[in-house]
């Protein structure tokens, strides 16, 4: 239980925190996604189960909190926890550049699944400016948020286990 209510808050507060504080810093809209560096830390640290159970509810929570289409943020939040709980096994967890390389590969197919998804469901999407205005925003917010939040996560896991 304890587990449970401590995941859901420190989801809960990310989800407050990209809303409110981090939207004061927003470029174009765009702002980090604390949530999707906190699935990946998860998973990453953690493995597959908590990966995905961590996307699930963090992709979920930001699908109702915001307007945009319903199920995007949960099925690629989710498909991320899942895909890098996945290589929990196989990555060196202490090597510094792990956060960093696996968000801005994680933040680059997030981006690009929504983008597919806009195309979907009938949305014009102008590749150059989608580069220019969306992603290269949130992998420079995305990148500067990696490293502390991986830190906070292992942290919380390390005393979750204690």
């Amino acid at each position: 239980m304890k587990r449970f209510l401590t995941w859901s808050g420190i989801i809960i507060t990310a989800l407050i925190l990209q809303s409110t504080f981090f939207a004061v810093f927003a470029y174009n809209g765009i702002k980090p996604d604390l949530l999707l560096i906190i699935v990946i830390s998860s998973a990453l640290l953690y493995g597959k189960d908590h990966g995905v159970v961590t996307g699930f509810f963090a992709g979920l929570l930001q699908d109702l909190s915001t307007g945009t289409f319903f199920g995007v943020n949960t099925f690629s939040k989710m498909l991320l926890g899942y895909g890098f709980g996945i290589a929990e096994e196989h990555v060196f967890k202490e090597n510094a550049l792990l956060p960093v390389v696996a968000i801005l590969m994680g933040s680059f197919v997030n981006t690009l699944m929504t983008m597919i998804f806009m195309l979907l469901l009938g949305h014009k999407v102008e590749l150059s400016n989608a580069i220019i205005s969306v992603l290269c925003p949130v992998l420079i917010y995305n990148l500067i948020m990696a490293f502390p939040i991986y830190k906070l996560v292992n942290k919380i896991g390390t005393w979750l286990k204690a």
